[in-house]
């Protein structure tokens, strides 16, 4: 070993540097050694099937428990209320159809009802005016004879005044015939006697 001469200052030591071979030059483009072997997505790893079960069982009990203890009871609830609700609405329809059946019913019995009796009750009005118009010609024929007997009496009066007029008339001018024709006055009383027998002659 050859000593090499210092100048006072120790120079540092430094490692030789590794030789560069071809291979060891890189591009940046080198795969891993390992990249086949990559792990799969731990959803899909056969190692995790038996741990998912377990929680998929434990989410899908308690999900059950939640929904049969909270939510199916309401559904429930609201299910029945209504179907409660449409049977209380088809009972009410069928009562009231049965109702509006008997009314109908009803009115048609009524209305035969008042057919008949309207017939009756026009058979009855028209009898009873015609026994009123009956009764009411009789009264007026009455009133008519009535009045004519007494126009006839009236006008027989009438007669017998003027009669008694006309001989009493007669009289006098028989009287007066006389008196001018014999010179002698005669009565009233014995013109009158005399004229029935004159008159019948």
């Amino acid at each position: 070993m050859v000593d090499t001469p210092t100048t006072g200052a120790e120079t540092p030591h430094v490692a030789p540097a590794d030789p560069v071979t071809p291979d060891a030059v890189t591009t940046g483009t080198e795969v891993p050694h390992d990249a086949g072997h990559a792990k799969a997505f731990p959803p899909l790893d056969p190692a995790n099937f038996a741990p998912q079960l377990f929680w998929l069982a434990l989410t899908f009990g308690v999900l059950y428990v939640i929904l049969s203890r909270v939510a199916l009871p309401r559904v429930s609830e609201v299910i029945e209320e209504r179907r409660d609700r449409i049977q209380r609405d088809l009972d009410a329809a069928e009562r009231l159809k049965d109702e509006t059946d008997k009314a109908l019913s009803g009115y048609e019995k009524a209305l035969s009802d008042a057919r008949s009796n309207a017939s009756v009750i026009a058979r009855k009005e028209r009898d009873a005016l015609n026994a009123e118009v009956s009764a009411e010609q009789a009264k007026v024929e009455d009133q008519l004879a009535a009045k004519l007997i007494d126009a006839e009496a009236r006008i027989t009066a009438t007669k017998e005044k003027a009669l008694d007029s006309v001989n009493t008339i007669a009289a006098d001018t028989a009287v007066a015939i006389v008196s001018k024709l014999v010179g002698d006055e005669i009565s009233v009383e014995d013109a009158r006697r005399a004229l029935p027998s004159s008159t019948a002659k």
